[in-house]
């Protein structure tokens, strides 16, 4: 088939590579976001995707809205048979998604119905999920509800951050994505409609998500600095500052410590939650870069009825 291939960040670009070395499909153009400022010098710099696909030697459509009149024709001259999503980040107008015959599959990195929305892989880490995994599916006018195509499930590791997760997700979901290309091209794929039951929905992790309470359980501490790692960052506050908790585990045998309050050894940190404590690891100080946590509390000399989160 004929592919215009639409995606954004750095996750996005197993998938490309491995439709770009299927030798089965043509991938015609790639449709990404606007180069976008980076760095100190805030300097435009161009998507991930965009510099897979120049380097491939292939169109980049870069959309301010993908419902442009400009973009929208050329889209038409390409003439996709379908367009394989990951990742995006822009809502496709009915208008698009009409154009290519076989229409929009997207790669969503859960378990659908479960985890609908921008972050399913952080909320699946918050919630202590043990399984998930990704499904392409056929894209429609709602949120991640169109008919399912395929599916590949993903143990989520103890120690896994949401990063840690993705990352493998991305390299097991592009394998999914080019064999659902396979099986729409050849007429053995037939997507099927979610359930009604099961639907859950994974929004956006703000900053204030991120805040931890330690009057929560040690092991939902855990899942939010894992969930949160390493966007948006879970954090917690000292004298009035904030501080990143950049990984943390937590230490069962140790009960008797209150929410937020610190117990400092020789080379540990722990902190007590709502259940028992949790052993801070890595930190990171604002304006500082990440360290571990026993080189931070040495630093700032934790007073005896200091708390993090006051």
């Amino acid at each position: 088939m004929k592919l215009v291939f639409a995606g954004t960040p750095e996750v996005a670009v197993p998938a490309l590579d491995a439709l770009i070395s299927s030798g089965r499909h043509e991938v015609a153009a790639v449709v990404t976001r606007p180069d976008a400022p980076a760095g100190r010098g805030r300097r435009l710099v161009a998507s991930p995707v965009a510099e897979r696909a120049m380097e491939a030697g292939i169109e980049v459509l870069r959309p301010l809205k993908p419902r442009e009149p400009e973009f929208l024709e050329r889209l038409r001259e390409i003439g996709p048979d379908c367009c394989p999503v990951v990742a995006y980040g822009a809502l496709l107008p009915r208008v698009a998604l009409d154009v290519p015959i076989h229409g929009w599959v997207n790669l969503h990195f859960s378990l659908l119905p479960a985890w609908r929305g921008a972050a399913p892989v952080q909320h699946s880490v918050m919630a202590g999920d043990e399984i998930t995994g990704a499904s392409t599916f056929l894209i429609e006018e709602g949120l991640d509800s169109g008919p399912v195509y395929g599916t590949v499930t993903e143990e989520i590791r103890p120690t896994d951050t949401s990063g840690d997760l993705l990352t493998r997700l991305a390299f097991a979901g592009s394998g999914l994505l080019a064999a659902t290309m396979d099986g729409i091209e050849d007429g053995t794929l037939k997507a099927v409609p979610q359930p009604g039951e099961g639907v859950t929905l994974a929004p956006k992790i703000t900053v204030e998500d991120a805040k931890v309470e330690w009057s929560a359980p040690a092991l939902r501490v855990d899942r939010v600095v894992r969930g949160c790692t390493p966007a948006p960052g879970a954090w917690t506050t000292f004298r009035g500052e904030r501080l990143k908790l950049v990984q943390v585990t937590p230490v069962p045998e140790r009960t008797e410590l209150s929410p937020g309050e610190i117990a400092v050894g020789k080379n540990s940190v722990h902190v007590g939650t709502g259940s028992y404590a949790v052993e801070l690891l890595w930190v990171q100080a604002q304006g500082k870069k990440p360290m571990r946590a026993a080189d931070w509390a040495r630093g700032v000399r934790i007073g005896a009825d200091e708390t993090l989160g006051a």
